[in-house]
């Protein structure tokens, strides 16, 4: 396998591991609190989300929690609905960064997550840590074939977390009464989360596959978590926020 073609699998397998992260931690653990995890796993988490995202969680959860209060309306801060699907696809990151930047919706919408002193040291400063993370893999991998690597693991997780809000309110079955979608597809190279109308449905569940024949691979990791009794769920039975469609 040339230099080249390596680099190509490390971007692409480190950006499903930080999808696979932002779906687990981000998402399900902090956003919406559907499982615990152990603090012997969190702190590697908020380690590997620095190096490979530069998010800062609080800010995440802030932006996350909006659009489920104003789902495709007026403040949702990236509805394809609202803003086009080609700017929430193609621009998700301004549209995040401009929610994220306001300090009154951090603190309204995160409250629960305060910065500690490791987040003042280390976890609020995203260019030190994507500079880690592109270290790492010009360390493994040599220079040119490291940096493609970032940039090939950059241009995936942004694309990839983009589609969860574009095309998980474009395009997709919808077997809830919400505006969200599902797509299958989408949920194979997402971990789980392009079954959107699901988790629009029970926000709380730490699963996201409701019917039958659907996957969700985030929920897979859970499970294991939970066996190795690193995670523990909140309820195993869905709450649906309205009766399950026929």
């Amino acid at each position: 396998m040339t230099s080249a073609a390596v680099a190509v699998v490390a971007g692409l397998v480190v950006a499903q591991l930080a999808t696979l992260v932002t779906t687990v931690y981000l998402h399900r653990t902090l956003a919406h609190r559907a499982l615990s995890l152990s603090s012997k796993l969190v702190w590697p988490l908020r380690f590997f989300t620095w190096v490979t995202t530069g998010i800062r969680p609080r800010q995440w959860v802030a932006v996350h929690r909006k659009h489920h209060a104003f789902t495709d309306v007026e403040g949702d801060p990236h509805s394809p609905l609202l803003e086009g699907f080609a700017m929430v696809q193609f621009a998700n990151v301004a549209l995040y960064r401009r929610v994220a930047a306001d300090k009154a919706t951090v603190r309204r919408y995160a409250r629960d997550l305060p910065a500690d002193r490791w987040d003042r040291l280390f976890f609020d400063h995203a260019i030190v840590g994507l500079a880690i993370g592109i270290a790492f893999l010009v360390l493994f991998l040599g220079v040119w074939p490291g940096l493609l690597a970032a940039g090939i693991h950059t241009v995936t997780y942004l694309l990839l977390n983009a589609a969860v809000n574009a095309v998980g309110h474009y395009y997709g079955a919808q077997p809830q009464a919400n505006t969200a979608r599902n797509s299958q597809l989408l949920a194979f190279v997402t971990m789980g989360e392009g079954l959107h109308n699901n988790h629009h449905a029970a926000p709380t569940s730490a699963r996201f596959s409701l019917h039958r024949g659907e996957i969700d691979p985030g929920w897979w990791v859970v499970r294991m978590l939970e066996r190795f009794r690193w995670a523990e769920v909140r309820h195993h039975e869905v709450k649906l926020k309205q009766p399950m469609a026929a």
